[in-house]
């Protein structure tokens, strides 16, 4: 179900993400947008975005020293807050990533893998620029987009699902990869919607309007 009233959105900030350019997008839809690392404000959020560039053991280290890891788990598993998690935030939702041989938070039964490419002349990596994806499931975060859709993407590293379910939506490279996952009210892009035009804009858009 959607809902006309857009709720307010909170963007946690971790050191691990760009921040103004996500608070601008949601800010253009009409959404209330704060930025912080406040536990208490986080705790009282009605919708969390998990933002994140670099690192994956970086990510889970600052989360954790900053006592967001434990918060989120409440907040995500016990209470059911939706939240979208863009990038490296959507790989830390995973259960373990190769990229510092580092656990994560495990709401996905997926680990994270860096590309190995065969053709190394015609893909590179970190996969870069624009690339379509493919839906799998129906669900309200792609409500009127479609498979022509295009999203900026930058990244070394990609989730690997092993429950196809939590797959949302693929994007082919040299090899088809999982560029969107959702599982209840856990949401995740691999691809940037807060680069993505007017396409990333209406994702962003449909997730402030999820109920």
């Amino acid at each position: 179900m959607l809902s006309k009233k857009m709720g307010k959105i909170t963007i946690i900030d971790y050191g691990m993400g760009n921040l103004r350019s996500v608070q601008k997008k949601f800010l253009k839809v009409g959404a209330e947008v704060e930025i912080t690392s406040d536990l208490d404000q986080i705790l009282k959020a009605e919708k969390l975005l998990l933002p994140g560039v670099g690192h994956f053991a970086n990510g889970v280290k600052k989360l954790k020293e900053s006592g967001i890891w434990e918060l989120l788990n409440k907040k995500v598993l016990e209470e059911k807050t939706p939240i979208l998690g863009i990038c490296l935030g959507m790989q830390l939702m995973a259960r373990y990533s190769e990229e510092g041989n580092t656990e994560g938070l495990g709401w996905f039964d997926a680990e994270v893998v860096n590309f190995t490419i065969r053709d190394k002349l015609k893909y590179k990596v970190p996969h870069m620029g624009w690339n379509n994806t493919i839906i799998v499931k129906d669900n309200n975060l792609m409500r009127d987009l479609d498979n022509e859709s295009m999203y900026y993407f930058v990244h070394s590293y990609y989730m690997k699902c092993n429950n196809k379910k939590d797959i949302l939506t693929t994007t082919g490279y040299e090899d088809k990869f999982v560029s969107s996952i959702q599982k209840d009210n856990i949401f995740g892009t691999q691809f940037h919607p807060e680069k993505s035009h007017d396409t990333g804009e209406k994702l962003i858009k449909n997730f402030v309007e999820l109920l």
